[in-house]
């Protein structure tokens, strides 16, 4: 499993490192910092290779961030039932650095920059990238994401198939490190 799942978190941050380069973009952190949105992460492959990944820590560090994970979750998914974006960082944040950087998902790997998805049947789905890039008014790079999204859909594919997972998960980060 870490080798194929290495190997297109490679190729992902290749093209996004290239396409990054032709903006002259280089993320530095910032005010509206992606660490701090609300993703929700579908994979199972990706999920057991950042676990993978957090297992190894130390434990008072492992600890640490599970504190921060569940207040995180306190916070996001209140008893309710209602779901709130409140822009709390990432608990695998710390200083400002993910410290499972080379283990980080696939869209923590490719937000940031104005990109294509591409559908059979349908327009392509545009995304205008992040505040900080400030690439309104400057001509579109082409960065289509959908080689990706295909190829993670076959590891996924291929993980559930000899895991014997059916379940569907959508959970952000701090959900998967206390799950």
């Amino acid at each position: 499993m870490p080798e194929f799942l290495s190997n297109l978190y490679q190729s992902m941050d290749d093209a996004w490192n290239r396409i990054a380069a032709l903006y002259q973009f280089k993320c530095t952190g910032c005010e509206d910092n992606c660490c701090q949105s609300l993703f929700f992460h579908h994979t199972h492959i990706e999920k057991e290779y950042l676990l993978y990944a957090f297992d190894r820590l130390e434990s008072d560090k492992k600890n640490n961030i599970l504190k921060k994970a569940e207040e995180y979750c306190r916070k996001t998914f209140p008893a309710n039932g209602d779901i709130r974006s409140l822009k709390i960082i990432c608990p695998l944040n710390e200083n400002g650095q993910c410290i499972l950087y080379p283990y980080r998902p696939m869209i923590c790997r490719l937000h940031g920059l104005p990109h294509e998805i591409r559908r059979p049947g349908f327009n392509p789905l545009m995304g205008k990238g992040c505040e900080a890039g400030r690439f309104d008014g400057k001509d579109y790079i082409p960065f289509d994401r959908t080689p990706f999204y295909q190829n993670m859909a076959q590891l996924e594919a291929d993980y559930r198939l000899k895991s014997k997972k059916v379940d569907k998960i959508k959970e952000t980060v701090a959900q998967i490190l206390i799950s």
